[in-house]
């Protein structure tokens, strides 16, 4: 068996099941109360994490009874965007963990108290601010620095072997500090504007990761990194299929959590 794999197991089920595919997408499998870690990068897309990401993967990691803790680093946002015009607002300044408390309903920590020994599992929903905040992507592209407690949080449930969970743009954190893994931002090509976001996957084997092709559905697993990303919002697409998407490398996460 190839070291890592594409999964698509929503075709599978559909032609399995049928009209029961619903009731099996809906569920969860894997150890009961596994310690999960979600990290985020402000509250809003253009400036911090993707809400509905964050939500879906709450959503998710709660349907499968994940014991779930919240994190962000206490740093400066990029900037501050006005997301009804989509431009950067001059002079205002926001602090990542607060606006990440807006998403965690206060419940949240400091990323540098995150250590993998006291988890299962890490997973990083999108938006720009994982571009942005956790990185410098969007200004540097291939030449992008990782802020350190997000470079040593990675390292460290890596290191452990234990399931890191990325969607959206989040996989180019894993592409830039775990050399050569496999990982998806969904296609590598525009399609007449479904995926606005596709020069992403070839920044990402620039940076020496090896990118697959995958439907916003559906999730590639690198085995031998035990990395698992979903594409989400690099998908020009109805919200279910983002939740949905979503709810199969939560799955994953989960199921391989030991």
């Amino acid at each position: 068996m190839l070291a890592s794999h594409f999964v698509s197991r929503s075709t599978l089920a559909r032609r399995l099941l049928g009209s029961s595919y619903i009731a099996v997408r809906s569920c969860h499998h894997g150890k009961k109360g596994s310690k999960v870690a979600v990290v985020l990068s402000g509250s809003g897309v253009y400036d911090g994490s993707e809400i509905h990401e964050a939500s879906a993967v709450l959503v998710h990691l709660s349907r499968g009874s994940a014991k779930v803790s919240m994190y962000a680093p206490d740093i400066p946002q990029m900037h501050v965007i006005n997301h009804c015009k989509g431009e950067p607002v001059d002079g205002e300044t926001r602090n990542v963990l607060t606006e990440s408390a807006r998403i965690a309903r206060g419940n949240i920590e400091e990323l540098s108290k995150l250590k993998a020994n006291d988890f299962d599992a890490v997973i990083f929903p999108g938006g720009f601010g994982a571009a942005k905040n956790l990185c410098n992507f969007a200004v540097e592209g291939t030449k992008l620095s990782v802020n350190p407690d997000v470079e040593r949080v990675l390292k460290e449930f890596h290191s452990a072997k234990k399931p890191i969970g990325l969607c959206c743009i989040a996989p180019v954190l894993a592409a830039k500090v775990i050399k050569g893994c496999e990982l998806t931002v969904g296609h590598d090509q525009e399609e007449d504007g479904k995926w606005p976001y596709a020069g992403t996957a070839g920044a990402l084997q620039e940076l020496g990761a090896k990118h697959v092709n995958t439907s916003v559905t559906d999730i590639h697993v690198d085995d031998k990194n035990n990395v698992i990303t979903t594409a989400a919002y690099m998908c020009a697409t109805e919200l279910h299929n983002i939740f949905d998407g979503i709810g199969q490398m939560v799955s994953s996460v989960l199921h391989r959590v030991k």
